[in-house]
């Protein structure tokens, strides 16, 4: 590297080399502008910019000197290159020697940094000529990509920030997120020691896609064209390179609006992965395109057989490829760090060598012979014969092994002709098994592009309609309804398509809270179902049914409706099943009725066998319900870490309705009992979003959230505001628990009808929950919540006592706690000594659940009551401060050597919680590695 040598980038917000307005980095922007305007009052200092690779660290820096040099300050630019680490110094010299203005004597520093043994007086030099130029104005050093720095520049930039920290010099410096070698940590870690401001860049918000893809085709985006957008998940560098392709395919301008004329364009290399592809190793490159021909998640050993090494002689390849950012670590497993970038690799391999290798992965079927494997080699697109044993082998493979069974029915839809007949039969067959296996996007592309494309006989598009409807029932309710309902309305279908129609078109209303039309649409697709003999649109018409009686609250006919539901689908097999998994209602219903560890029992059984199918799709759908069953318990860090492992990607085609209901809420009750106000003000704001939702149960949702958030931030009048709408709609679609998510949530909603004056409302939600007590009196947890309900309407003592000895027979902590609390206020009134064990209990129980508000609290009462409590963690140990039980568990498991999935096996929990526990003990330990963590645990545990 010559110290001369300017670097030229491409930066990650430039179409056709020129610079699109920057988007969505305001609040970025202004921090920079406010250290700008320091370094012109004379302060100093350092500025990390934080982010992954094309989240746009250069495009930062790039406005910030532009910046500068507005306002007449002095620039130096230097930025790492990853092959050339071997030059000592080179990117901080490349910064102060080139450019229009280079440091004063540089001739001198050049011979200095040529010459052996001069370093120590090069930095010498190299700090005088610093400050003697700070000495004339204010100084901006930029140096890009830290973590390609050698040792050299690493030790002289940490130590000239030290030694220069009272001269006007802002040192701007940029780093890759993630692992970074240990230099670059050393280095991180005492530049943060010195006070050095931290700006992390995040994915842009929806606002920023639209005006950015707005910019890149010329006009406002229609919802097809910013779907596609959406897929690149706000990262800037693929956004645009994503922008920049659809532009090449041709996107046309109609009354104002770009829209996709041929539905999305195919995958196609871009050119930032092409880079970073071409910064590998031959044998890493090598391991980048076979996971990419694979597809999905693949273990290390799959790559070593596929690449016919070993496992360990691939260790060096599968670390370079996970710090180029291309791959990431996913439990035991490697996957794509986005799936664009899998896409773009894949492009960039011939067509033959994908299928080889996706044939060979999955393994070919037991009997086949070799010609018949050299035959689906050498077929053609056209050959239907080759194309009808792929689809048969995909069936056959689709109940045990969905991710082969995908890769097959995507290969017979390679080989079938676009005009060819039986084209949209494979189409509906490949988008289950590809939502099945977590690639919800591409199916759902699958299935609106053959729908764009148009031609379909009737009983076609009611097969693809059918498959769209299924793929969008987790993630929009709304969709569901409308895919099913234009299906089954198509004239001269068959009555098998239209009774599973009606039968999801039934789930898909009773999801979405329009419980008369539910039932309404069910009982035509019973008659339907049965003419046509279809156990499959039984199994999901039974579980219907079971949602009708819960919101009629007949909970022993909604059990026994679950059970029946339960088992049909068992024995049917879950592939053929219309709404994956039936199962996963009854655990919801167990739960909802206070029958919490069955329940839990239910969520991880299916966990477990989900997991081992590769259902990936069900596997989150899992989750999302053991998170609310993990809140109620009284969880609350493993219900937050479960929320976090199902988190919804940018992929999912849909707002998420099923974590609207699941994560987003239990991410904001968390919030609100520990006490973490912007976590809970974050998921307020999606609350907000979710009250204008199509779908009525997602509208109730936030409104509760919403009325929740009001009453944590002291407004209980605002909270009965937020109820209003729910209180006012249709009769028959009113929740059944009268705006409540849960039966235990009435003696929340009591109270705060009470604090705001509105006691109509008060006794309207002790009224419902007294009848849902007499309907079901074989459920104690509903006679709990009456009772309690009931004791705070009346100020009651009596009540309130029965609600806690009911209690005591069910695991719902939190509400246990509560009823304490309660009981213990109102003792306190009159008889203070008495109300002393009720608080001491009820804090022990919050402190359990990590309930840090709740705790504070409650200790207050305490106070007030004369006792005093010192203040406790929720940690096990004095000597872990800094973690939740939950946490610490995990981090003892994974010191002593065992795998996340190994921890997940001993604590009950799924690869994906122990995984989030340890992030966040990662972070609140400032390690990165478990080397380092394991040092931690042995020298904190042996009490050194």
């Amino acid at each position: 590297m010559s110290v001369n040598r300017v670097t030229t980038r491409t930066g990650p917000e430039e179409l056709d080399g020129v610079r699109t307005p920057l988007r969505g980095r305001e609040a970025e922007l202004a921090f920079i502008e406010e250290r700008l305007d320091a370094l012109g009052r004379g302060e100093g200092g350092i500025v990390r910019v934080e982010g992954p690779a094309g989240i746009g660290r250069s495009r930062i820096l790039a406005e910030a000197a532009a910046a500068a040099r507005r306002r007449g300050t002095r620039v130096f630019e230097g930025a790492a290159d990853p092959d050339e680490r071997f030059v000592p110094l080179g990117p901080l010299l490349e910064g102060v020697l080139s450019g229009e203005e280079p440091l004063s004597g540089a001739p001198r520093l050049r011979d200095l940094a040529t010459t052996p043994g001069q370093r120590f007086w090069l930095l010498q030099e190299l700090g005088d000529r610093l400050r003697e130029a700070a000495r004339n104005g204010p100084l901006l050093v930029v140096l890009d990509d830290l973590q390609w720095c050698d040792d050299l520049t690493l030790l002289t930039f940490h130590t000239l920030a030290a030694g220069l920290s009272s001269h006007p010099i802002l040192w701007l410096v940029a780093v890759r997120a993630g692992s970074v070698p240990s230099g670059v940590r050393t280095t991180l870690g005492r530049i943060r020691q010195a006070g050095a401001h931290e700006l992390v860049l995040e994915a842009l918000e929806d606002r920023a896609i639209a005006r950015i893809t707005e910019d890149a085709l010329g006009a406002p985006p229609d919802p097809d064209v910013l779907r596609l957008a959406h897929r690149a998940e706000g990262v800037p560098q693929l956004l645009v390179e994503l922008l920049g392709s659809l532009r090449e395919e041709g996107v046309t301008i109609e009354n104002g609006t770009a829209r996709l004329p041929a539905g999305p364009p195919a995958p196609r290399e871009l050119p930032s992965v092409v880079r970073r592809l071409d910064q590998l190793s031959d044998e890493a490159r090598e391991l980048v395109r076979t996971a990419a021909a694979v597809g999905g998640t693949v273990t290390v050993a799959l790559l070593a057989e596929l690449l016919g090494r070993s496992s360990a002689a691939l260790i060096t390849a599968v670390r370079e490829s996970l710090d180029a950012d291309l791959l990431a670590e996913s439990g035991d497993r490697l996957a794509f760090r986005h799936d664009l970038i899998r896409e773009a690799v894949e492009a960039g391999l011939p067509l033959p060598l994908r299928r080889a290798l996706r044939r060979q992965a999955a393994g070919l079927p037991p009997g086949r012979a070799p010609a018949d494997a050299a035959e689906a080699e050498r077929a053609a697109p056209g050959d239907a014969a080759v194309a009808d044993r792929l689809r048969t082998e995909a069936a056959e493979l689709a109940a045990t092994a969905p991710g082969p069974a995908a890769e097959r029915s995507l290969e017979a839809l390679e080989l079938t002709r676009a005009d060819a007949p039986e084209r949209p039969r494979i189409i509906a067959e490949t988008i289950p098994l590809l939502w099945q296996t977590g690639r919800a996007a591409q199916a759902r592309e699958l299935g609106t592009s053959a729908l764009a494309a148009g031609g379909l006989g009737p009983e076609d598009e009611a097969l693809v309609r059918l498959a769209l409807a299924r793929l969008a029932v987790p993630f929009d309710f709304s969709e569901a309804v409308r895919q099913a309902r234009a299906g089954a309305a198509l004239p001269g279908i068959s009555v098998a398509a239209r009774g599973r129609l009606l039968a999801v078109l039934a789930v898909g209303l009773s999801m979405s809270g329009e419980h008369a039309a539910a039932e309404q649409v069910a009982a035509e697709a019973w008659e339907t179902a049965a003419a046509a003999g279809d156990r499959t649109a039984e199994a999901t018409l039974t579980t219907v049914r079971s949602a009708v009686s819960f919101h009629r609250m007949d909970l022993t006919e909604a059990f026994r409706q679950a059970e029946r539901s339960a088992a049909l689908a068992d024995a049917l097999g879950v592939s053929t099943s219309l709404w994956v998994p039936e199962a996963l209602w009854h655990a919801l219903l167990s739960n909802t009725t206070g029958r919490t560890a069955e329940a839990l029992a239910v969520a991880e059984e299916g966990i477990r066998i989900t997991r081992e199918q590769g259902r990936t799709a069900a596997t989150r759908m899992w989750l999302m319900t053991r998170t609310r069953i993990l809140l109620e318990t009284g969880r609350l860090s493993d219900a937050r870490a479960d929320a976090e492992a199902a988190s919804p990607t940018a992929d999912d085609p849909g707002p998420g309705n099923l974590a609207d209901v699941t994560l987003r809420y239990v991410m904001l009750r968390v919030a609100l009992h520990t006490g973490d106000r912007r976590t809970a003000e974050a998921y307020a704001a999606q609350a907000r979003r979710m009250r204008s939702d199509g779908a009525p149960v997602v509208r109730h949702f936030g409104s509760w959230m919403l009325a929740l958030m009001a009453d944590f931030e002291g407004r209980p009048g605002r909270a009965m505001t937020e109820l209003d709408g729910v209180m006012t709609s249709p009769a028959a679609d009113r929740p059944a628990y009268a705006g409540l998510i849960d039966p235990a949530d009435a003696p929340v909603l009591v109270r705060m009808a009470l604090r705001a004056g509105r006691h109509e409302r008060a006794v309207q939600t002790v009224a419902m929950a007294e009848k849902r007590a007499a309907l079901n009196p074989g459920l104690p947890f509903l006679a709990a919540t009456a009772a309690h309900a009931r004791g705070l309407l009346d100020n009651d003592l009596a009540p309130l006592v029965r609600a806690v000895r009911l209690y005591e027979d069910c695991p719902r902590v939190l509400a246990r706690a509560s009823a304490l609390e309660d009981a213990g206020r109102k003792v306190a009134a009159t008889r203070t000594p008495e109300a002393v064990p009720y608080f001491e209990t009820a804090l022990a129980l919050y402190a359990r659940a990590g309930a840090e508000r709740d705790v504070a609290r409650v200790r207050r009462r305490l106070r007030a009551a004369g006792v005093r409590r010192r203040p406790s963690t929720t940690g096990l140990s004095g000597a872990w401060p800094e973690l939740t039980a939950a946490e610490l568990r995990t981090v003892r498991l994974v010191a002593r050597g065992l795998t996340n999935r190994q921890a997940a096996e001993q604590l009950s929990l799924s690869p994906h919680t122990v995984g989030s526990h340890l992030r966040r003990a990662f972070t609140k330990l400032d390690v990165t590695s478990r080397a380092e963590l394991t040092r931690l645990v042995r020298l904190r545990d042996s009490g050194e």
